[in-house]
């Protein structure tokens, strides 16, 4: 900064007040200083701005798996919103793991980030009390906190809309319709089961139901058992978007009706396109992010639960016949 003042003719008050975008340089003058740090290659120390500031201008954001669309789509609208805020976003994936989880936002915070976004992998977070209480705001994504934290929280309509596939198979005339879904322990996919049975209603047969974490070897075995039955589904409801994929490899062109939660990559091109039901990862990343920077700008108010719509998207596939 000396050698841009010396090289600008200015005071050294002066630089800063033009690197800092402070009021009170005449725009001759800003031009100088800007003209002497472009051509001295200067740059500012971020490390002594923060100690001046008291923060980090960085954002931990903690999800499931960065290599997922969903999530890849969700952390880049929390990314934009985090560039356009001037900060800087870290960013990890827990594996659906808690203990790497609590690893990772303990390590974000020991590097004191100025506020956590997260998609949680386990149901204990009383390793964050601390971390609120000292004035670290978080925000959760996609599935909310345990109990008794009062964070603010962006869920989609889970339940609301499972039950809309499948009663969308209903109405075109399935009875037997079996349910993919992943972990019952996640939070979204025993929702999901939650809205398929209440609109399977009295039509429900546990039989028709898969609940684990899949893998091509466990979603082909679950389909053969359901197939075998002396009733077996005319139509398949699958709980995320992985499922969706997995199932329609092992089902292999056999014809069988197929509605899908999660959007995904080439569904419209499939012969038939595939009936999904879509949320919108982009807008709850950015939803959870513009949360995030209202409290680091002092906004106290009670927590926001936001619950996003989701909607029903016909391709052919959720309305072949029986």
């Amino acid at each position: 900064m000396k050698d841009v003042a010396s090289a600008a003719g200015v005071a050294l008050k002066t630089v800063s007040r033009v690197v800092n975008d402070e009021p009170g340089v005449h725009p001759a003058t800003a031009a100088r200083v800007r003209e002497a740090i472009d051509r001295l290659g200067y740059s500012r120390n971020e490390s002594a701005r923060v100690l001046r500031a008291g923060r980090t201008s960085t954002v931990g954001l903690v999800i499931e798996d960065l290599a997922d669309p969903f999530y890849s789509a969700l952390g880049r609208a929390v990314e934009d919103v985090v560039i356009g805020e001037g900060c800087l976003l870290l960013s990890a994936s827990s594996s659906e793991d808690p203990a790497r989880e609590r690893e990772l936002v303990r390590t974000f915070c020991a590097r004191r980030v100025d506020g956590l976004i997260m998609v949680p992998a386990g149901h204990d977070h009383s390793y964050l009390r601390q971390e609120l209480e000292a004035g670290t705001p978080a925000v959760f994504a996609d599935r909310p906190p345990e109990p008794g934290l009062d964070v603010d929280t962006v869920l989609c309509d889970n339940a609301g809309g499972a039950e809309l596939a499948t009663r969308h198979l209903l109405a075109h005339g399935h009875r037997r319709i079996a349910f993919l879904g992943d972990d019952p322990s996640i939070f979204t996919a025993a929702r999901r089961l939650h809205g398929y049975r209440s609109a399977m209603g009295h039509l429900y047969d546990e039989r028709l139901v898969a609940m684990r974490t899949p893998t091509p070897g466990s979603v082909r075995a679950d389909l053969e058992r359901m197939l075998l039955l002396d009733r077996p589904p005319t139509a398949l409801f699958t709980g995320n978007g992985r499922v969706t994929v997995t199932a329609l490899r092992a089902l292999e062109g056999r014809r069988m009706a197929l509605a899908g939660f999660d959007d995904f990559e080439l569904a419209d091109l499939l012969a038939p396109g595939v009936t999904v039901v879509a949320q919108d990862p982009a807008g709850m990343g950015r939803i959870a992010a513009e949360l995030l920077f209202r409290r680091l700008s002092g906004d106290d108010a009670p927590s926001r639960h936001v619950t996003l719509p989701v909607r029903l998207i016909p391709r052919g596939s959720g309305e072949l016949p029986p």
